[in-house]
Order: structure tokens, then sequence, then C-alpha cells
């Protein structure tokens, strides 16, 4: 007899990409940002370890809810954080879905969604996408008696944004729409929950990640923007002291200087659009990206071999693999890094063939 509950017994559990602890790789596999954050965020942070680190952080982090508030453009109490915006995922399916019923995300998208529901005891549903990285015409039926939809926007591992009129149309009759905006700042045009103020917004959580455009991956911080009614229920559902005084300290001081983000962001976004224009070059299909990371796929199927022959050569990227409803989908998705670091990739794809 197992000691493990059923659910957890027979699940598989989520794997993230690759960490290699020696030093010597260009690492394009987990979409790490490839920039440092914000001076401001080691000034914050040793600031911070001179001070009482024997007291309890403030348990509703007001500071940042104050930061975060201001760049949505709304009251602090539209905003919770979490420990990395994969706690506030966690926080949201305790929240509002209960064992048995019904989570729903489109595929391919972030495998996170299904661990999370399995973990719950609930049924989830993967809406396939169609080979544009569109939504099927009977996504609106299929989402049916969801409780959560989550959407990643930007999708992972497509890169692709949807509309805003798309995005309104799934919202689930019983349920909310989550839109997960890990790589928000990354797009052409970036935006800031805009959404959540259309008629339809009180069914609508945002979330959002340091990790990426703020280069904070190793603190560990995110969080999500809803309407209070929906925050005041997550906030009963979230550990008492869910994120500790350095990553608070962190987090807001790197809210609080966009310039720094937004220069990054920049800089990533014109390597991405020259990593997308040379993969094309090499004969690769490329997506159009939105995020700090590009999928490509070639004719030739060969992708496995192209990601063995890289590691090789002590370079990462990341892998994937996915069944469909007929047959499967695989490919390659790189991180966008530095020039040097994406020219090194490239020129190695030229040389494996």
């Amino acid at each position: 007899m197992s000691l493990f509950r059923p659910q957890v017994q027979q699940m598989e559990g989520y794997t993230p990409g690759e960490q290699p602890q020696e030093s010597g790789w260009v690492k394009l596999n987990t979409n790490e940002n490839a920039y440092p954050p914000s001076p401001r965020v080691l000034e914050a942070v040793q600031q911070t370890l001179s001070g009482r680190l024997n007291i309890y952080p403030d348990p509703l982090a007001t500071e940042f809810r104050k930061a975060a508030a201001e760049l949505f453009d709304v009251d602090p109490d539209w905003i919770l954080p979490g420990n990395g915006s994969d706690e506030v995922l966690t926080i949201l399916m305790r929240t509002f879905v209960d064992a048995g019923e019904l989570v729903s995300a489109p595929y391919p998208s972030y495998t996170l969604y299904e661990t999370l529901a399995e973990i719950q005891g609930a049924r989830f549903q993967k809406i396939q996408l169609n080979p544009d990285w569109n939504w099927p015409e009977a996504a609106q039926t299929q989402i049916g008696e969801s409780k959560i939809l989550f959407v990643p926007n930007p999708n992972a591992p497509s890169g692709n944004r949807w509309s805003d009129a798309q995005l309104l149309s799934l919202i689930p009759a019983r349920g909310v729409l989550v839109l997960d905006e890990a790589y928000g700042d990354f797009c052409d045009q970036p935006h800031q929950g805009d959404l959540l103020k259309s008629e339809q917004g009180e069914k609508l959580i945002v979330t959002r990640t340091l990790s990426k455009s703020y280069s904070l991956a190793g603190i560990r911080f995110g969080f999500a923007v809803a309407h209070p009614d929906l925050i005041s229920g997550m906030r009963k559902v979230k550990d008492s002291y869910n994120c500790n005084t350095l990553s608070l300290a962190a987090a807001t001081a790197a809210l609080k200087d966009q310039e720094w983000m937004q220069e990054n962001t920049e800089k990533i976004r014109t390597t991405r659009r020259y990593l997308v224009e040379q993969l094309r070059k090499l004969g690769f299909e490329a997506v159009d990206s939105q995020t700090n990371f590009v999928w490509c796929t070639h004719a030739d199927k060969q992708h496995e071999r192209r990601y063995q022959e890289l590691k090789q050569r002590k370079i990462l990227v990341r892998y994937m693999k996915f069944s469909l409803t007929e047959g499967t989908l695989d490919g390659l998705r790189i991180t966008v890094g530095t020039d040097a670091e994406i020219q090194h990739v490239l020129d190695a794809l030229q040389e494996i063939g």
C-alpha cells in the first residue's frame, strides 16, 4: 500500500530545464534574462542584510504592492505577491478548484498547469491549438465547465501573443480566466493588464513574474493582479509569510527601476529579431516571438539530434516533444541570450547541418 495520495502516486511531476553546475556552458534553455538586474536591487538587498532578519517580513508586502499597483494603475488591494509566479498559480488552484472539477489550458503550453491540477485532484483538459498556434473553432465549447482556464499570453513554447478580443471570448461561464503574462514585458507592444479594466475584468486574473524581464530568476518572486474581491479570497489561501524579507526588498527595488528593465528588454527584442531572421536563413521555421525565446522547427525533423550535438558543444537549448491528437510535435526552444551567445549557437547550428 502506498503512503502517498493517489494523485501524487500516479503523477509524473513537472520536469524543469537542466541547470548545469559547472561553468563553461552557453545556457539558452530556461529563459533566464541574459542581463543583470538593476543595481538598485543589489543596493536594496545589501541594505536589508544589515537590518533585522530575526523579524518576520510584512505578511501583506505593503511596499511591494504599492509599487506594483502604481505600475498597473490600480489600488494596492488588486495585488497579491508570491514566491515566484508558480506559487501564485498554486494559490489560484487551491482557491478556485475543488477535487474533480475541470481545469483547462491550451496545448502545447506550460506543462506545470497539468501538474498543479493533478496535485489538486482536478480534471485537466488540453485544448489543442491549431498548427499556426491559434485557437480551434470549438475552443469556447470545450472550455465549458472549467473553473480555471490558464492562458499563457504570450504562449510558451511558441512565443505568440493572442488578441484581446480572442482572450475575452474565452472567459469560462463558471470560472476565471488566468492570463499568465510571464513574458508580457518582451512584447513589441508591452501591456500592463489592460483587460482587467474591461467589462469582464472581474473574472480575469493576471499573473506576472520578476524572473524574466527583471532578471531575478534566483530571487523567486511573482504576483497576481485582479479585482480585490478575487484577491481577498486568494489571500486566505496563501502562506502567512510567503515572501521573505530579502526577496521583497529586491522585487520592490526592481519594479521602481523601470528604465533599467526596459533597456534590457529592448536589447532582447533586437537580438530576437536577428535570431529569427538567421534561423530562417538556416532553413528553420521560426515563430514570430513576443517573448525572450524563439520556437523553431525544421522540415527534416532532426531536432533531437541537433539538441544533442549542441549539448556536446556545451550549448544548452530546450528540446521539447508534445503528443498531439494525431502524431507528435517536437522542436527547439532557444532562449534569447546576448548577441555573442546567439551568434555562438547559430554558428554551431550551421556546423551541425
